[in-house]
């Protein structure tokens, strides 16, 4: 029983750990990539593919919901 749970407190401490340890880094690019001096780099592709899914998902349902009722 005690190894379960020091198993199950090592995996949530882990899983806890890797968004710290990936939000890390400072802005920009580093390396010898060049950005142009903008410093303020931010990345719109996860929550905005995820807006568009959502709302041609809630487009969809509207649009059969409006179409089942006009057939009656």
């Amino acid at each position: 029983m005690r190894t379960t749970h020091v198993i199950s407190f090592l995996l949530v401490a882990a899983i806890l750990a890797v968004p710290s340890i990936a939000f890390a880094g400072g802005p920009g690019f580093g390396g010898g990539v060049d950005d142009g001096g903008n410093t303020c780099s931010v990345p719109l592709d996860g929550g905005l593919s995820l807006l568009i899914a959502s709302g041609l998902g809630y487009a969809a349902k509207k649009f059969t919901k409006n179409k089942k009722r006009h057939r009656k």
